[in-house]
């Protein structure tokens, strides 16, 4: 495989046209690339940084391979791929002078990038996190549910939304989109939604993607430390992979921290099922 097989380009549309039902034929492990590409196409190019994407399609004679996309800061993100696809697109982001400061994808994908880009600039690499990509099997309500209800955040909450979006990226160690934007963003289509204790004190929250592709992930899920331990989570992930459940979504998704035992058994016990691990590593220099 040669590097130019790997397209390099700044056009969505472009994007969109070569590889959009490359992307749709596997919505639950293409989940990222459909939610980002979304939200870019909704919401313009600068949605996740101040600098321009980059998006690359892996083709042969045989069709697409491959989609990769980098929205700066965070790391770039590529679909399932061969060692001799990670290679080639090594090789061609470094002729192009492009700087990656990590990648994620389907763990041995991300290994195997990770690697080649080691041996073609020398840069040091490692681990940052690793995730599991659960689908929703059959939802089971959680016991005993914990006192309150849950609602959808309005403009009234958008403070609330703001300060904990930012808690919730410090403890995970992500690169955050503009808080407010993000907050805006959520209220604006309801994509949030909170857990209040019976007094109307909100104690947690759960977002999720818009359709697209007929999947849905549930992201991000968030508690404030002092409030952990409650079932708060597990109810408010509940009710939101209840909502999208009913309006007819065949794909429900999440990913979970693999370095967290206590979210990745509560989202098990609510019905969901591992799909797929995948990995995140950060590059030195």
């Amino acid at each position: 495989m040669h590097c130019d097989d790997w397209h390099l380009t700044e056009d969505l549309d472009e994007l969109l046209d070569r590889a959009g039902d490359f992307l749709r034929s596997e919505p639950a492990l293409h989940t990222v690339p459909l939610t980002v590409t979304d939200a870019l196409r909704r919401r313009g190019p600068h949605v996740y940084g101040g600098e321009p994407p980059l998006f690359g399609v892996l083709e042969t004679a045989g069709g697409v391979r491959a989609v990769l996309l980098h929205t700066p800061p965070f790391p770039l993100h590529v679909t399932p791929l061969t060692p001799d696809g990670a290679g080639a697109l090594a090789a061609r982001l470094a002729d192009a002078g492009h700087p990656v400061p990590g990648v994620s994808g389907e763990r041995e994908t991300a290994a195997a990038l990770a690697a080649a880009w080691r041996r073609r600039t020398g840069a040091e690499a490692a681990v940052h996190q690793r995730q599991r990509l659960y689908r929703l099997a059959g939802l089971t309500l959680p016991g005993p549910e914990p006192e309150g209800r849950a609602r959808i955040a309005g403009p009234g909450d958008r403070d609330l939304l703001i300060r904990w979006y930012g808690e919730f990226t410090e403890a995970v160690g992500a690169e955050p989109q503009d808080p407010a934007e993000w907050a805006d963003a959520r209220i604006a289509r309801g994509g949030a939604t909170l857990w209040e204790t019976p007094d109307g004190t909100p104690v947690s929250m759960a977002g999720a993607t818009p359709e697209i592709a007929g999947q849905v992930r549930v992201a991000p899920v968030y508690t404030p430390a002092a409030l952990r331990g409650r079932g708060y989570a597990g109810a408010v992930t509940a009710e939101v992979s209840r909502a999208a459940r009913d309006s007819g979504v065949p794909e429900i998704l999440l990913y979970t921290d693999l370095a967290n035992p206590t979210s990745n058994a509560l989202y098990q016990r609510i019905g969901y099922r591992p799909v797929a691990d995948f990995a995140v590593w950060r590059f030195a220099g």
